[in-house]
């Protein structure tokens, strides 16, 4: 059974949708979320999934106000607990005032009087000031809206009102953000870099390695938590790889802050890596490993997400399940209905769905770039086989069985 991260809180900001639909950033919410799933995920990082250690701001509900607000919640949970970890994640726009020298992180309800609507830097500072926490890490991706747009659609970088122009925090501002005990400071990108998003446009690779961060990617075999210098190790080496191969451009993290290395989550529910290190678990592409909520419905419909055991299976008649996973609301077949799978097993053999695809043995596709490690396994045959994410236009090939 695994442990929980009792005393961990996160406040995770993706403004996504804008008062004014050309500012709008659709996948800071996939961010959001996907960075939620592997808190949340009793099998990861373990935080109790409720709304009293995780709030979840994007969209319409990513204002000014509500953002302050979500910095006076914490402040009040962890008022009576200093030794409690707080996260705090914003993705969105960062722009700066050149002719005031004044840093905004661009809410929804940013209008065109950009000083009274936007969430100052000095404002930002002072809230975050008032948390008394000894373990608080606030990670900002942004200065991203003209690299996504590249990435997507190729267009021109946004028409900023006069004055403004994107940007990360200066690392003056950064050192002010990441002053007292135990605070740390992580940007996605430094200087006039961009963030970018991955060819798959599921998230901006920052967040992506971040979630690898989070599942152990820079922990050793042994450990039951993920510290804050074992987030960074990663973030520093794979952003910039990744940065570069997907887009042939340069981003670099920053990081700021003198801290020890406190721990952000538990590493997989507590058990830690196996022997064999995070190579043995991790899933590409990241969809929150051995943890996958995935959608079924109908009759005798089959969910699986990725590996199917401990999968979430949703809504649907008759769903198949696979070891440790959990289902919700469908008929299910068991061991009365099928010969070779029982709640808690493998579901081995199964109706199949008519005209859809059959169950096959599992098959191994990988990228014929040796330097790449994207990898996909193939379930049953109605698959299409996908590309690979991190060289685009390039067909996964299988692992022939000798």
């Amino acid at each position: 059974m695994s442990d929980t991260f009792t005393l961990g809180y996160a406040l995770l900001i993706g403004v996504g949708e804008s008062a004014h639909q050309k500012y709008s950033l659709p996948v800071t919410v996939k961010d959001v979320q996907a960075l939620r799933k592997i808190l949340i995920d009793p099998n990861l990082c373990a935080y109790p999934n409720d709304d009293q250690h995780i709030r979840l701001l994007h969209d319409a509900g990513a204002t000014r106000t509500a953002i302050l607000d979500g910095l006076a919640w914490l402040k009040k949970q962890v008022a009576a607990h200093p030794e409690s970890t707080v996260v705090i994640y914003y993705s969105g726009h960062g722009w700066l005032d050149q002719s005031t020298d004044c840093y905004y992180l661009i809410p929804h309800d940013i209008d065109f009087d950009i000083s009274a609507s936007a969430l100052s830097a000095v404002d930002f500072t002072n809230a975050l000031s008032e948390i008394q926490s000894q373990r608080l890490l606030v990670i900002i991706d942004c200065c991203h809206a003209q690299g996504m747009a590249a990435a997507k659609t190729g267009e021109a970088d946004l028409k900023l009102p006069p004055g403004f122009v994107p940007a990360v925090p200066a690392k003056g501002r950064l050192d002010e953000l990441a002053k007292g005990k135990g605070r740390a400071v992580f940007t996605s990108c430094g200087g006039s870099q961009k963030s970018w998003i991955r060819k798959d446009d599921s998230m901006s690779i920052y967040t992506y390695h971040l979630i690898e961060a989070l599942e152990g990617a820079a922990n050793l075999p042994g450990e039951t938590k993920v510290g804050v210098a074992d987030i960074m190790k990663h973030l520093d080496k794979a952003v910039p790889k990744s940065a570069s191969q997907e887009h042939s451009a340069i981003q670099q993290p920053w990081f700021r802050g003198e801290t020890t290395n406190f721990p952000i989550a538990l590493l997989r529910g507590g058990k830690g890596l196996p022997a064999e290190g995070w190579e043995a678990v991790k899933q590409l592409p990241i969809n929150v490993a051995g943890n996958n909520i995935v959608h079924a419905e109908g009759q005798r419909s089959v969910a699986i997400g990725g590996r199917a055991d401990n999968s979430t299976i949703l809504p649907g008649d008759r769903n198949v399940v696979g070891s440790g996973n959990i289902v919700q609301q469908g008929r299910n077949i068991n061991s009365e209905k099928s010969k070779d799978s029982e709640m808690g097993g493998n579901a081995k053999s199964f109706e199949p769905l008519p005209g859809q695809a059959q169950p096959i043995a599992s098959t191994k596709y990988v990228c014929p770039h040796t330097d790449c490690d994207m990898y996909w396994i193939r379930r049953s045959v109605g698959q299409t086989i996908p590309k690979c994410s991190i060289h685009r236009d390039v067909e996964l090939i299988p692992v022939l069985k000798s």
